[in-house]
């Protein structure tokens, strides 16, 4: 009877942030920027077109985004550290739907180039004061899935957003793709006035904001985060290749791989949340080594379409549960300068994205075969596993000579 209320209680409070109206307006907003980020993707070969450049130059619009949301984030969120969170959130979000507008109506590469940078500002910049916003809209025990629902929109758009806007841009031009962002943007911006609260700004100056930098467990995560980003990129950025050459599946069977990618992240990332709750350190050492195991069976699969199709789907949702508990605890870590360090966590993963890409594509460059990438991958998971596991060590002594303390106090 004990464990059934309880599982009744569990059953409730997940309800309870499912239907949590703040968080459902960061969602929207999520959607918005994960669909404005992964949509220039599909949309390469018509831009180059048009402005009569090469594809590799026409994915420099991509670096440049993932760059300009690493180095210029933090100094957004620095910016506005002082300001009401909500305040800043609104702002960033009108600077977000300016942004699309301008790469709507961009007429020179360099004006499109300089819009997507000024795009990617606002998308560190949110997510990092969005998941603080979040986590204190909920009690202490439900922060990481707060901060997952808020993903949610991310994943999402990987989902919807994206193939959506990708048929859109290839119907009638790329520019259709970003006009159809500025609504969603002036949507969400709207749901965030009306609907989430206003929170203080943080108390602290800026050399209190860069003194969180000194512990060792938010450095801890800074580190996870680019790893476990390195980890999926290394594989999933050339994954469209690999379906085509190992797993000989046609071009169709790719995009329809790909969604069930994007099905698998959201459950992983949604998941993830929920469990993290639970034992937040022992699950996501937990999720790493299931994650490894999952890499293993994807090297093994590839050369099979319904098996490797099936752990694609595994590892993506595994690969997310792995990522959902990171930026919860770089919050709870950070307590004394949560902007600033939530945003450098946004950083983080998005330089993982581009060191994950760039190592995939050197292996490939030397002579490896797209089959060997996941190996790669577990490699890089071996060293997140091991930073995690000293994570815990630490907090086990932390906690240890608090104990201690109050012992000695007694």
């Amino acid at each position: 009877m004990a464990a059934f209320e309880a599982s009744s209680e569990v059953i409730a409070e997940r309800k309870n942030i499912l239907l949590h109206t703040p968080l459902m307006a960061l969602a929207i907003a999520a959607f918005g920027i994960g669909t404005s980020e992964f949509i220039i993707m599909g949309l390469l070969p018509n831009l180059a077109t048009d402005f009569h450049v090469s594809i590799p130059k026409a994915g420099v619009l991509v670096t440049g985004y993932a760059l300009s949301v690493t180095v210029g984030a933090p100094i957004v969120a620095i910016a506005t550290a002082r300001l009401e969170r909500k305040l800043a959130l609104l702002l960033l979000m009108g600077v977000f739907t300016l942004g699309n507008l301008a790469c709507a109506i961009a007429p020179t590469y360099n004006l499109l180039f300089a819009a997507r940078v000024l795009t990617a500002l606002c998308h560190g910049a949110f997510f990092g004061i969005g998941s603080v916003v979040a986590s204190n809209l909920v009690p202490r025990n439900q922060r990481a899935q707060a901060i997952a629902l808020m993903f949610s929109g991310l994943t999402l758009a990987n989902v919807l957003g994206v193939p959506a806007g990708t048929a859109l841009g290839q119907a009638f031009g790329w520019r259709s793709a970003f006009w159809a962002i500025v609504p969603i943007g002036a949507v969400a911006a709207t749901a965030v006035f009306f609907l989430v609260p206003s929170q203080a700004a943080g108390t602290g100056g800026l050399l209190h904001e860069f003194r969180v930098l000194r512990k060792p467990q938010v450095l801890l995560v800074l580190a996870m985060s680019i790893l476990t980003s390195a980890s999926l990129f290394c594989v999933f950025t050339y994954i469209a290749p690999m379906l085509l050459e190992v797993t000989r599946v046609s071009p169709h069977a790719v995009t329809l791989t790909l969604l069930l990618f994007g099905v698998g992240i959201t459950i992983g990332n949604l998941l993830g949340g929920t469990l993290s709750d639970w034992r937040p350190m022992a699950f996501l050492i937990g999720a790493l080594i299931t994650l490894i195991a999952s890499l293993v069976g994807l090297y093994y699969a590839e050369p099979y379409t319904i098996p490797a199709v099936i752990m694609i789907l595994i590892w993506g949702a595994v690969q997310f549960a792995a990522g959902a508990p990171l930026q919860s605890r770089i919050v709870e870590q950070a307590a004394a300068a949560p902007n600033l360090a939530s945003t450098l966590n946004q950083g983080a993963f998005n330089f993982g994205n581009a060191t994950g890409a760039s190592l995939g594509g050197m292996m490939l460059t030397a002579g490896f075969t797209y089959r060997q990438l996941p190996l790669a991958s577990i490699i890089v998971t071996l060293l997140t596993l091991s930073l995690s596991i000293l994570s815990a060590k630490l907090d086990r002594k932390h906690r240890d000579a608090r104990i201690a303390e109050k012992r000695s106090i007694l």
